[in-house]
């Protein structure tokens, strides 16, 4: 599912209009964006949780070339999913 699928589910069962629903989504989502920026855990009972991860630079190797290059640190979000959603996955 998309972001435009996902407008479209939430305005039909809720009876909404698309740009309503659509507003929405994009609450929803911008405010995510803006908690990982600011370094905030977001988590989702049931379905999962949504932190960033911090690693250090280190000294890595161009595969063709075999030259030295460096690696800058980075942050990256990363996605644990939760009991409830993994388990009903794994559901057979």
């Amino acid at each position: 599912m998309n972001k435009s699928e996902l407008i479209e589910e939430l305005a039909n069962r809720s009876d909404l209009k698309l740009k309503v629903a659509e507003t929405i989504v994009n609450l929803i989502v911008n405010g995510m964006k803006q908690a990982l920026l600011d370094e905030n855990r977001i988590e989702l009972r049931g379905f999962g949780s949504f932190h960033i991860e911090h690693y250090k630079g280190y000294t890595g190797r161009n595969p063709k070339t075999g030259e030295l290059i460096e690696v800058g640190r980075k942050r990256l979000p990363f996605f644990k999913v939760g009991k409830d959603l993994k388990e009903r996955i794994n559901q057979k």
